[in-house]
């Protein structure tokens, strides 16, 4: 990205402020399959930006792509709100034969989900197979 896209934008990842607090008060904990960056602060005067001392541990992502919320794993997620103190890898539980890789969220783009009867898909939706009655007040 170039350097006025990252003093600018938000959404393209992390901008100018979040990435030089990160290089300087920031260390680094971990990396997901995905290839975000888990950080939380060094210092105990980092956890609140007022000055304050709220107890809690600042932590934050720094996103490998596009800034998508869906994109931390559940394990991540706990740990960047709390749940438990210690890295997500010694709370992993062995992975199920049935769980499957991550995939983006798909609404708004060409890889959504369109069922039969949508107008995207010609509009032609499946014939009535003659159980319906409507309903009329006088019956």
């Amino acid at each position: 990205m170039s350097f006025l896209g990252k003093i600018f934008t938000w959404w393209n990842g992390a901008t100018i402020g979040t990435s030089l607090f990160t290089w300087r008060r920031g260390e680094h904990v971990g990396t997901d399959a995905q290839g975000n960056k888990y950080y939380r602060a060094r210092n105990k005067r980092d956890i609140a930006t007022d000055g304050s001392y709220s107890g809690k541990e600042r932590r934050w992502v720094i996103y490998d792509g596009a800034n998508d919320s869906s994109r931390v794993p559940s394990e991540w997620h706990g740990w960047l709100h709390g749940a438990f103190d210690d890295l997500p890898e010694s709370h992993l539980p062995p992975a199920k034969i049935w769980e499957t890789d991550f995939t983006p969220n798909a609404t708004g783009t060409d890889k959504r989900y369109l069922p039969a009867g949508a107008l995207e898909r010609g509009g032609k939706r499946a014939a009535a197979r003659g159980d319906y009655e409507a309903w009329t007040p006088d019956a």
